[in-house]
């Protein structure tokens, strides 16, 4: 399990893993030898061209003069081990994306009283800070959305976040019995719902996201291809052991952590999500085929 990745990294941009060679047309002499990349998300090499393309892909799907909102939509800790046995598949992350969308959607036609269709890019990532597996869902939403029957569009505005709380939790929680369809997880949502009368944790950014397209293309991009745990971080190893830090929520102050090498990259590789899954999807307006259709009422908006 370990092997597979870590040697496709190490081999990354080495001739024996794979080349492209080029001669000139002119002589036929001159020769010219490309090592290929691994293009593993596990690769720091690799990610950065990764970025590099995202950045540019989002900028281009970001509507022109459209205020956008970052909302980090949480996973209880006691539904994390569930959601692990599943990684494998991709289909329990693909549901939990669409939950967050929908929920977003349904919380913004609460607001405006209106049947609105909004636009919704949405990053899974599936790491806390510590590199423990903690998947949540960070979405870049637009503030506002149309009406279709009318061809409208209506601005969000201020609201109380508290409303995302409850939403959530109720969209969450069905997604995963349907998804599941077991008797011990429909328990276990039971209890979660009398331990959390409040609702789940959402949490919405202020005052930090970026007006630019591009600026905020690139604030999205830190959540898609940063790795679990940055090379910064990684204070000391002596062959056996890793010692690290990371930004601790509860008391926001550094933590530091010592374990075993295996264990280490262990933690890493188990948010190597399934081969092909795309890690950012776009809902509603920020979908192309809605996106050119709706781009004329959203301009004019």
């Amino acid at each position: 399990m370990y092997v597979e990745p870590v040697q496709k990294m190490l081999g990354c941009g080495e001739k024996f893993n794979g080349y492209s060679e080029y001669i000139c047309m002119s002589c036929g002499l001159d020769r010219r030898i490309v090592p290929l990349s691994c293009k593993s998300c596990f690769c720091l090499s690799c990610a950065k061209k990764y970025v590099d393309d995202f950045i540019c892909q989002v900028s281009a799907m970001l509507h022109v003069g459209v205020v956008y909102r970052h909302i980090v939509l949480t996973l209880p800790e006691q539904l994390r081990n569930s959601f692990y046995k599943e990684r494998s598949k991709g289909s329990l992350l693909s549901a939990f994306m669409r939950c967050g969308h929908e929920c977003l959607e349904d919380v913004v036609g609460k607001i405006k009283r209106k049947r609105l269709k909004i636009g919704c890019i949405v990053v899974v990532q599936t790491h806390g800070r510590s590199g423990s597996y903690n998947p949540h869902l960070h979405v870049i939403m637009t503030s506002g959305g149309i009406e279709t029957k009318l061809e409208t569009w209506f601005d969000l505005g201020y609201f109380k976040y508290e409303i995302i709380h409850k939403s959530w939790q109720y969209h969450l929680f069905r997604m995963v019995k349907s998804f599941f369809k077991s008797d011990k997880i429909n328990n276990l949502v039971n209890e979660l719902w009398e331990k959390y009368p409040n609702g789940l944790v959402a949490n919405v950014g202020k005052s930090e996201v970026p007006e630019s397209s591009a600026g905020l293309a690139r604030y999205l991009a830190k959540y898609v291809a940063s790795p679990p745990i940055a090379v910064r971080r990684i204070v000391d190893y002596d062959g056996r052991t890793v010692s690290y830090w990371y930004q601790d929520h509860k008391t926001k102050s550094k933590k530091f952590e010592r374990g075993d090498v295996l264990i280490f990259i262990g933690r890493m590789i188990q948010h190597i999500l399934p081969k092909w899954f795309q890690r950012v999807r776009y809902f509603g307006l920020e979908a192309t085929t809605t996106c050119k259709k709706w781009a004329g009422v959203i301009r004019e908006g």
